[in-house]
């Protein structure tokens, strides 16, 4: 197992097409492990600040969210891999998001021994400044699972580089992609909320009413109260943050087009 991860991690092209093309029982089993375990075990830590029950309960669901964002999104994103013309038929689309999915679990599951002991040495959920605290761990962990996302992507872009008949469909097929796990992935963790735990309101695996409000609605409010009225600067600066960190993904096309 540790050697096939290794091999995906490193992203080389043909073994990234390879998994695709041949997703023998074992390959998906490693990706379903490990998926369970990298995203547990994040997912864990995620919700350790709120109380040790809380972070029981983030192991689960977010493994679960994965699963979930890809039921919904992957007959959709099978679909988009056919009309624009990726060269993957509907399995191998789908494949491909289970294999990007699984280098995102492996990049999260590294980081939380990190993102464990943020959590013990952030201020208490009893403290007077926990909601500063919960909305600085909301946007933290929102831009940690952002970046997770992006690498996993970039393997994803250069299987697409490799395998369409054109830079300007392998561009559109991943954009595609990614804009819909982003919107479906969004909104299904607010729908699966707590995660994080709101200090005042009771720990629960499920809020009462999960269909209120929107993801991003609540993104935008933990800004404003972390930044005052500079939640604007902050929202810029991230978006900066998330250019940057597409970067490699932006020379790849450019290194593979014989334009440049």
């Amino acid at each position: 197992m540790r050697v096939e991860l290794s091999e995906l991690l490193r992203g080389r092209p043909e073994v990234l097409r390879e998994w695709i093309d041949d997703p023998s029982r074992r390959r998906i089993a490693i990706c379903v492990a490990a998926i369970i375990l990298g995203f547990g075990s994040y997912g864990l830590t995620t919700g350790l600040w709120r109380a040790p029950e809380m972070g029981f309960y983030v192991a689960i669901k977010m493994p679960a969210l994965i699963f979930l964002t890809l039921a919904c999104n992957g007959f959709l994103n099978g679909m988009l891999g056919l009309l624009l013309g990726s060269g993957l038929g509907f399995r191998q689309s789908v494949v491909a998001q289970l294999v990007s999915f699984t280098i995102a679990a492996m990049v999260l599951g590294a980081l939380a021994p990190v993102t464990f002991f943020m959590s013990l040495n952030a201020p208490s959920p009893d403290a007077a400044d926990a909601d500063i605290a919960h909305a600085n761990f909301l946007v933290a962990h929102t831009f940690l699972i952002a970046c997770a996302g992006i690498i996993s992507h970039l393997h994803l872009a250069r299987v697409l580089v490799a395998s369409t008949p054109s830079l300007r469909t392998a561009a559109t097929t991943l954009g595609a992609w990614l804009a819909g796990n982003i919107f479906v992935g969004a909104q299904l963790s607010w729908i699966m909320r707590p995660f994080f735990g709101t200090p005042s309101i009771k720990v629960a695996f499920l809020r009462d009413h999960p269909f209120n409000g929107t993801f991003y609605e609540i993104v935008w409010k933990s800004m404003e109260r972390i930044t005052g009225d500079n939640a604007a600067i902050l929202l810029a600066m991230i978006t900066l943050a998330i250019f940057l960190l597409h970067l490699p993904v932006i020379r790849l096309f450019l290194k593979s087009n014989p334009q440049h």
